[in-house]
């Protein structure tokens, strides 16, 4: 079984590693998402992995909170950290080896960021885990993701969430919405379809990055989607 695409970049969100609670982590959850990370691996993929912290915190309206928006959005790459953090445990307990590097300094846990040394860890067969967003405020995990794929040159990002793909409406709400098998970066701007925020759609669109949205929590769908099957929507030019 070849693979389709040699390195990936997958986003995953915090509240995906939540499972059926309502905060913090389901181990359950992250041990398939590692076995399937794992599986992947062995077919000879690079991954590179970003994660969202929203399942410790979400940056909140500084009305609520007090919380001014810049000092909220360092605590969220914080909690992506901590995301990363769980996520490399399991990878190593099923005997993938990864790095975990992050945007903001904190060499006791992490290795600072540095591109020339992700690619050459992806080039060594380890899965590189990106903590801590941009390590700027006001830009959000999917921007992260984005310049992230780019800067690594990977060929794909994969958009694990818990939908199946992008629908012509919330599949949640509207049980009469129809799935895109493919759809192009235009399209979803013209239809109000909101694949991910605008910063990182774009970034994605000027550097014909394609995307790829799919169910992560089946297993097996990472497998199927990088050894080419038809599973969730493909985003492209």
């Amino acid at each position: 079984m070849l693979p389709k695409y040699k390195r990936i970049l997958l986003k995953l969100s915090g509240e995906s590693l939540m499972g059926d609670k309502s905060f913090g982590l389901d181990t359950v959850v992250i041990e398939q998402y590692a076995n399937d990370i794992k599986a992947i691996t062995e077919l000879g993929v690079q991954v590179a992995l970003v994660i969202g912290g929203g399942n410790i915190y979400r940056g909140m309206n500084e009305k609520d909170t007090g919380i001014e928006r810049a000092h909220g959005d360092y605590m969220g790459m914080l909690a992506t950290v901590i995301n990363g953090m769980a996520l490399q445990a399991m990878l190593e307990k099923v005997k993938v080896y990864t790095r975990l590097q992050s945007a903001i300094k904190m060499e006791q846990i992490a290795e600072p960021y540095i591109r020339r040394r992700a690619i050459r860890h992806l080039e060594k067969g380890r899965v590189v885990i990106f903590g801590a967003g941009t390590g700027n405020p006001y830009f959000t995990t999917d921007t992260a993701g984005s310049l992230r794929a780019i800067e690594i040159q990977a060929d794909v990002i994969l958009k694990g969430t818990r939908v199946d793909g992008i629908y012509t409406a919330d599949p949640e709400k509207d049980k009469s919405a129809t799935k895109y098998e493919s759809i192009t970066f235009q399209e979803c701007i013209t239809n109000n379809l909101r694949v991910m925020d605008m910063t990182a759609f774009t970034l994605c669109m000027e550097n014909h990055l394609p995307i790829i949205v799919f169910d992560m929590n089946k297993p097996g769908n990472l497998q199927r989607v990088v050894t080419g099957e038809r599973v969730g929507t493909l985003v492209k030019d």
